[in-house]
Parts: structure tokens; C-alpha cells; sequence
């Protein structure tokens, strides 16, 4: 027991000094047992609060395209290859998105991503974006993300162009399961995404979700891959199973697994945003509270892409009365 308290010591004396974790090390804090993720918990709290002080990074989104999509991802409810009955809806004006946008910002939120439910842009569709987007600089003045599927060189540099922060496009898990979630594009085609948008000068937000029956090494496999690629933010979802998708009776994640992955990363990532997003009301009995003290700094609020969430006063308050600051 002392062994390994000294060894999660050791680790994060490694990240404070800047040299920083090996893989090894990661496979060895992947593998602790049950009783010793408090103590690794309390650690990536320590280099959360070292490197980011004491700041929460909020965020809303705008699903601003909801509708069949062309991949086959199986824990997504906007697939066109599954039955779930979700509501469907195209672009909306650009109106109805600033209406929205102003609204996050008043409630607290830093950024606000817009996302898209297809494989990639139209040129009309990315035009009406930019026009969207546009808008919002205008007239809200918030930090604009946006999570739109495959981009060209072109496009991103449109973005950056607009003063986009942040592009998110997840890994969604380890490449040693992409081909058990989908088919219709490959891991790669993922990363190759990520490279445009860091070649354009935007910043990365990237990330996966958890729960979709992957192993712990595949959990460890997909915290190095994110590590590698040094993301500004990392969002980690935890699965909520959709009905009618192919993972609609998975069976729900521990919570220490969850609270273990969330500070592996920030050992790995000591300066990146790591945000709580999809599942935490649902997977959580906090909402994510412990998850603030286990490394996550960051959360989205307000609702998710087809799911509701809790209301951003809930988790301001929340946020506030852990003595963390917005």
C-alpha cells in the first residue's frame, strides 16, 4: 500500500518537475487498485490546481444540424443506420443560433461549440456556418467552437480566419476498438481531421467516450493517443445508452474506473482543459462534483447533443460552492 502511494508520489512529482510520465508509468497507474484511486485522485487534483488554478472552463452547446447522419458510429442516436426516433431539424437561421449564443453567455458560459451531425460540410452548408458564425462575433461576443466532421485544409483555415477557437473532433476510443464502433471511416481519417485543424492555427479539443465496452488497456491506449497529440481540451463523455443503437443494453462503467481515467489524463496532460460532457447526470450521483477534485476542469452544461442535462444556474452553483471559480 505504501508502495504504491509512493509511486503515485513519484509520478506526480514527474509532471510537476515538466518531465513528465512514461508510458510504463501509465500502464502501472492504469492497473492500481480500487483502494488507491483516492490517493490518485488527490494527486491530479494537485496538478490541476498547480497548472490551472482554480478556474472551471464552461461551456454550452448548439446542435445546430440534427439529422440522419451518413456513419454508422453505434453509440450515436443521429446515425441514419439506427431506428432511435429522435427529433430531426437542418441548419437554423442565424437569428435563432445569436438568440441562443447570448443566452450561454449571460448564464455564465465561456465557450460555445456548434455542432453538426454529418460525416462532413456541404460548400452551402460551411457557408451558412461561417454566416453563423460570423453573427455570433458580431453580436455575442463569446468563444466560438465548432465540432462540424471532416474538414479540408481550406475550410479550417476559413475558421481560424472567423476567429474560431477550438475544432473538436473526437477519437470517440482506442484504435484497437474504432473498428467495433464504426465502420464507415477509420481512426485515421480521425487524426488526419485533427491535423488540419492544427495546421490552420486552431486550437484542438479531442476526446472519446467511455463505457462503450472497451477494455481498461483500451482506455489506456486512448488517454496516451490524446496525450500525444497535446489538445488544448480533452472531453471525455461517458456512454448513455441510446435505444435502437447497437450499445442501447451496455452494461453501466464503474465510477472509480471513471474517476481513474479522468486522472490518469491529467497526469498526462497537465495543462489542457479536461471537461466532463455527455453522461455525467446520468452516470454520475454528483453530476461530476468529485470528477472537479479528480482532475476535470471543465464541464458542459445546459443540455448535450440529444440529451437534456442539468441547467447551467444548477451547476454554476455547484461549481461556486465547491469554492471553484467560473
Amino acid at each position: 500500500m505504501t508502495e504504491m502511494f509512493e509511486f503515485i508520489k513519484e509520478c506526480k512529482e514527474k509532471v510537476f518537475s515538466g518531465i513528465g510520465i512514461t508510458s510504463s508509468d501509465v500502464e502501472i497507474l492504469f492497473s492500481i487498485s480500487d483502494q488507491h484511486i483516492g490517493e490518485l485522485a488527490l494527486a491530479a487534483n494537485q496538478i490541476t490546481r498547480e497548472f490551472n488554478g482554480n478556474k472551471v472552463d464552461v461551456e454550452q452547446l448548439n446542435n445546430i444540424k440534427k439529422n440522419a447522419c451518413s456513419e454508422d458510429c453505434t453509440f450515436c442516436g443521429q446515425s441514419a443506420f439506427f431506428d432511435t426516433g429522435i427529433e430531426t431539424y437542418q441548419l437554423p437561421t442565424p437569428e435563432q443560433v445569436v438568440i441562443k449564443a447570448s443566452k450561454a453567455k449571460n448564464e455564465g458560459a465561456e465557450s460555445y461549440c456548434l455542432v453538426a451531425a454529418w460525416r462532413e460540410p456541404s460548400n452551402k452548408d460551411f457557408e451558412k456556418v461561417c454566416h453563423i458564425i460570423q453573427e455570433i462575433n458580431d453580436k455575442v461576443g463569446i468563444n466560438v467552437e465548432c465540432s462540424l466532421g471532416f474538414l479540408t485544409i481550406q475550410q479550417a483555415k476559413k475558421l481560424k480566419e472567423l476567429n474560431v477557437k477550438r475544432y473538436n473532433h473526437n477519437l470517440e476510443t482506442s484504435r484497437s476498438k474504432f473498428s467495433e464502433i464504426c465502420t464507415t471511416h477509420t481512426y485515421d481519417d480521425r487524426l488526419k481531421t485533427l491535423q488540419i485543424a492544427r495546421s490552420a492555427g486552431l486550437e484542438l479539443c479531442t476526446g472519446g467516450i467511455i463505457g462503450l465496452g472497451e477494455t481498461q488497456k483500451q482506455r489506456m491506449e486512448l488517454a496516451i493517443e490524446l496525450s500525444g497529440l497535446y489538445p488544448e481540451e480533452v472531453t471525455i463523455n461517458i456512454l448513455v445508452p441510446v435505444p435502437g443503437t447497437p450499445l442501447e443494453l451496455q452494461i453501466k462503467l464503474e465510477n472509480l474506473e471513471i474517476i481513474k481515467m479522468f486522472s490518469i489524463i491529467r497526469f498526462l496532460l497537465p495543462e489542457s482543459v479536461i471537461k466532463i460532457s455527455g453522461g455525467r447526470e446520468t452516470n454520475l450521483a454528483d453530476s461530476g462534483k468529485e470528477l472537479l477534485n479528480s482532475g476535470a476542469n471543465g464541464i458542459i452544461t445546459s443540455g448535450y447533443l440529444t440529451m437534456g442535462g442539468n441547467d447551467s444556474e444548477t451547476d454554476i452553483k455547484m461549481i461556486k460552492n465547491m469554492g471553484l471559480e467560473i
